[in-house]
């Protein structure tokens, strides 16, 4: 009797049951559940922020123009110039299949306002404008679906908010 106890202690048995392997296994998609639309969601932010900091750079770069001329410009080879690493697209409003990061100028009130759009990559358009004149002067930032960067003067940069 005591050998065959001993026969049986003796098998080296090993794995894991079905069940095991099933806990495992609803564990690891439970975790994957989670993390899916956090990281989904850092994406998101991170592509606004991107284009955010385009913009900062562009109005940088527009603002060290303005310096030396006393008037902003929309001219691409010009800004080129100064910040070669933007994607510059002088005049041109944003269209609505714009490609990210790209950025558009507008100027008005005879160059002493600058309105500049960038759409990022995740579909939001950002704005950052600029006035040095009248009691609206000041650099203002604007947020939205879609684009409405339609006209730049200073009253139009003053209705918008003092962050994004």
């Amino acid at each position: 009797m005591l050998s065959k106890l001993r026969a049986r202690l003796g098998k080296d048995e090993s794995g894991f049951t079905l069940i095991e392997l099933m806990v495992v296994v609803l564990i690891i998609a439970i975790l994957i559940a989670i993390a899916i639309p956090t990281f989904l969601g850092q994406r998101q932010k991170a592509q606004d922020k991107q284009a955010q900091s385009n913009l900062r750079n562009a109005l940088t770069a527009e603002k060290s123009y303005y310096v030396d001329s006393q008037v902003y410009t929309t001219d691409a080879a010009a800004m080129e110039a100064i910040e070669p690493v933007l994607a510059w697209n002088g005049a041109v409003p944003l269209p609505a299949n714009a490609t990210p990061d790209q950025i558009y100028q507008l100027t008005g009130d005879l160059g002493a306002t600058i309105c500049m759009e960038a759409k990022s990559a995740s579909g939001t358009f950002f704005a950052v404008g600029d006035a040095t004149q009248g009691l609206t002067a000041g650099t203002k930032y604007k947020k939205g679906p879609v684009s409405n960067l339609a006209t730049c003067d200073a009253a139009t940069v003053a209705t918008w908010g003092v962050t994004w």
